[in-house]
């Protein structure tokens, strides 16, 4: 009798634990992830702006001085 109370409250621990570490794993991703969107949008805006200031020819947009430039680079991507 006293070892499945002892197992049973060993679980309810083990579950609070893990219930708890899920809590914080998930907290700190979804940090990351705001970080890591605002990190790349950001420096797309400064490329793009860069592109738009220097790399555009007359009457081209930004998206179309990008992929001229790649295609010039020989990078496809």
């Amino acid at each position: 009798m006293a070892k499945t109370k002892i197992a049973k409250a060993n679980e309810k621990i083990a579950e609070g634990a893990v219930a708890g570490y899920k809590k914080i794993e998930e907290t700190v991703v979804s940090g990351y992830k705001k970080v890591e969107e605002a990190v790349v949008e950001g420096y797309t805006k400064i490329e793009d702006a860069f592109v738009d200031r220097y790399l555009t020819r007359e009457g081209e947009t930004v998206e179309e001085a990008k992929t001229r430039l790649k295609q010039a680079s020989g990078n496809n991507n």
